[in-house]
């Protein structure tokens, strides 16, 4: 015989008519893991790319905030090993928006931790390459004219290099005449 449900809590509290915003459903659910990891606004983590910018947020995560005994906690980033020159340099434009999230310096230092580009083996992390820009196609008469006497090279590995290292040049972004 199946035991009968017992009326342990209290029925959930009726909602306010109409809309109600997200934050307000899921907010206390976000709120205790962030803290845990000590993040005392989840903005930082729900809204990293606006607060970083999309240079640094393509290139970082926000992985912790440790406190230690002064004013101002150490924000811990996970990047690429490749990355991480390029955020020790964005250290103090970093700070100084994630503090202007905060309203006040709650920040003082960013340390960088380096992972492999796949992130961790549980799949908690990962990077995702950006695609390389397409490379714009020769001006058809400029390749012409660039490649016009390869034809007289009877090497055809030297003949193929060089055709593609006119190739290259003739496509340089630059815009400069060569």
């Amino acid at each position: 015989m199946a035991p009968r449900p017992t009326k342990s809590a209290a029925p959930p509290t009726r909602r306010k008519r109409g809309f109600e915003r997200a934050v307000t459903l899921v907010g206390k659910e976000l709120r205790s893991p962030a803290e845990k990891r000590g993040f005392a606004e989840t903005k930082l983590l729900t809204h990293w790319a606006e607060i970083v910018g999309p240079d640094v947020a393509d290139m970082a995560l926000p992985v912790k905030v440790k406190y230690g005994r002064g004013f101002g906690g150490t924000l811990i980033l996970l990047t690429t090993g490749a990355k991480a020159p390029m955020l020790e340099m964005q250290k103090e434009v970093i700070i100084t928006r994630v503090n202007a999230c905060y309203g006040y310096s709650a920040i003082k230092d960013v340390q960088v931790t380096q992972t492999a580009p796949t992130g961790f083996a549980d799949g908690q992390v990962a990077f995702t390459p950006q695609a390389p820009a397409p490379k714009p196609a020769p001006d058809p008469a400029r390749l012409k004219a660039a490649t016009k006497h390869l034809d007289q090279i009877e090497s055809p590995v030297l003949r193929d290099a060089l055709h593609r290292l006119a190739g290259n040049i003739v496509t340089n972004r630059t815009g400069k005449e060569i």
